[in-house]
């Protein structure tokens, strides 16, 4: 709200045109009745980061209306080595690495039959800066198409590393469980795909690479070590 007041203050009394673009999420829509969803799917958010996207979305909207050059990119899943830990695909790529490496033994999840649109970070930056430079304002979905769950996550990183009975190192632990948390969001980028955009990097893709980067970044930490300890 301050970041659009602020970018209206410029347009208004300075002069200066300003165009601003809202991260907005796909838990807007909450348990949405249809899938996929696109942008004219009613907003219900059923979680707190949800309804405070919710407001940002509409604010977008309201200043929009008027005549601000505002706009909403309702991003899916997006993922990618840059990702915290504290992110349940960067904890599946982190823990599976680990696991193939004999560094942990297992990894805690809460719902894996929850259904998710992944998508490779980069390619929603690109799309990011398309809908901004576009001449007109709006909102655009940002998304894959694809749908799978947490469990299809877990199954392809352990698979990408030659771990087939992956139920054995996975621990389900019902305190991992939101108290709200959308059953099934999956996106229709068909709006965005208008302008020109495409999504780059499958799902398998994307999981091998963030594998691999965490095995690449365990193997570094693993190698420095060695050498402060061959040094002390």
């Amino acid at each position: 709200m301050r970041l659009l007041d602020a970018c209206w203050t410029l347009n208004q009394e300075h002069g200066h045109r300003t165009r601003i673009l809202q991260a907005s999420s796909a838990e807007i829509f909450g348990n949405a009745a249809a899938e996929p969803q696109d942008e004219t799917t009613p907003v219900a958010p059923v979680t707190p980061y949800g309804a405070a996207k919710a407001y940002a979305h509409s604010m977008v909207d309201v200043y929009r209306r008027r005549g601000m050059h505002a706009s909403s990119a309702i991003l899916y899943n997006h993922e990618s080595p840059r990702r915290p830990t504290s992110f349940v695909a960067r904890k599946i790529s982190r823990a599976v690495a680990a696991i193939s490496l004999g560094i942990q033994a297992d990894l805690s999840l809460g719902n894996i039959d929850a259904l998710r649109d992944w998508g490779y970070a980069p390619d929603y930056v690109e799309a990011m800066l398309l809908i901004v430079a576009q001449e007109s304002p709006g909102d655009y979905v940002v998304a894959t198409g694809a749908a799978h769950t947490v469990r299809d996550f877990v199954a392809a990183a352990f698979r990408h590393v030659g771990i087939d009975d992956w139920e054995a190192h996975v621990v389900i632990d019902p305190e991992l469980y939101r108290p709200a948390d959308p059953r099934a969001l999956v996106g229709d980028s068909t709006r965005l795909q208008g302008l020109g955009w495409r999504s780059t990097v499958g799902f398998e893709e994307l999981v091998a690479l963030m594998v691999d980067s965490d095995l690449a970044e365990l193997a570094d930490q693993d190698a420095g070590l060695a050498q402060r300890g061959s040094v002390g």
